[in-house]
C-alpha cells in the first residue's frame, strides 16, 4: 500500500531519486578516468626503461648497403619491369634462329618465317593423318599403307586364345 504514496511523491518532485545515486556514478567514472591514468603511466615506464636498456646500435650510414640478402627464391620486387625483361626475352627466341636440339638435328626458326613456309607448302588435308612423320599436303598423293599385318588370334569359350 505504500506503492501510490511513493508514486505521488516522484510525480510531485519530477524524478525518482531513490533509483539513480550520483555518488556512485561518479565514482564509478573516476575510478574508470583512474585506470586509463595508471595504464598510460604505466607504459610510458616500460617503454623508457627498455629505450635506456637496449642499445640500437650504431645510426645506420646512408652510404653503407649493410643489409644482406635473403637466400634464394627471392620475392620479387619489381613484378612489372620483370615481366617486361621475360618478354622480351621470350620474343627474342620467336624471332631468332637457334638450335633446340643439336645432336638430333632440331632448329628453330623465326614464327613469320614458319607461317610463310606453312603458306608456301599447304596445310595438311584435314581429315588425313600424317604417315610417316611428314603431313599430307595438297596434290601429293600419300604413299602406300603397309600390307603386312599382325594374325588376329581366335577367341574360344572363356576368353581363351586358340591355336
Amino acid at each position: 500500500m505504500d506503492e501510490p504514496r511513493k508514486n505521488a511523491e516522484h510525480a510531485n518532485k519530477g524524478y525518482e531519486e531513490s533509483e539513480v545515486n550520483a555518488g556512485r556514478l561518479i565514482a564509478f567514472a573516476a575510478g574508470v578516468i583512474g585506470l586509463v591514468v595508471v595504464g598510460v603511466v604505466g607504459s610510458l615506464v616500460v617503454f623508457k626503461f627498455f629505450v635506456s636498456h637496449e642499445s640500437l646500435g650504431p645510426p645506420a650510414s646512408p652510404f653503407e648497403n649493410a643489409r644482406s640478402l635473403p637466400p634464394e627464391p627471392r620475392l620479387q620486387t619489381r613484378a612489372p619491369l620483370d615481366l617486361d625483361h621475360y618478354r622480351a626475352q621470350q620474343q627474342k627466341i620467336l624471332d631468332s634462329y637457334g638450335w633446340v636440339d643439336p645432336p638430333a638435328g632440331v632448329v628453330r626458326i623465326p614464327v613469320n618465317r614458319a607461317m610463310d613456309l606453312l603458306l608456301q607448302k599447304g596445310y595438311p588435308v584435314s581429315g588425313s593423318a600424317p604417315v610417316n612423320g611428314q603431313p599430307n599436303t595438297p596434290g601429293e598423293t600419300p604413299p602406300p599403307p603397309n600390307l603386312q599385318t599382325a594374325p588376329t588370334p581366335v577367341f574360344g569359350e572363356g576368353g581363351v586364345p586358340q591355336k
